[in-house]
């Protein structure tokens, strides 16, 4: 696997967290900071407990791409209806 560009701030590199999606230049996975804005948790303070590392605009392009993904694959996990 060849190290992707998914957007400014999101890649992922097979020699950094096992390929996971991170925030460029950070060891800071995708699927975190994600959970953390699902938790309610403030952008600021993400941006504060990431170090500044991260910025909001980097949280805002990560919502995008999970969005996009989520329309394209939404139908593979939608459960088949049970028969009656």
């Amino acid at each position: 696997m060849e190290r992707k560009e998914f957007g400014r701030y999101v890649v992922a590199d097979p020699r950094i967290c096992h390929g996971k999606p991170t925030f460029r230049g950070t060891r800071i996975m995708v699927w975190q900071v994600l959970e953390m804005v699902a938790e309610g948790v403030d952008w600021d303070e993400i941006v504060r407990e990431c170090h500044g590392s991260i910025t909001k605009e980097a949280i805002a392009e990560t919502i995008s791409l999970a969005g996009r993904v989520f329309a394209k694959h939404a139908h593979e996990y939608v459960p088949e209806p049970e028969a009656a």
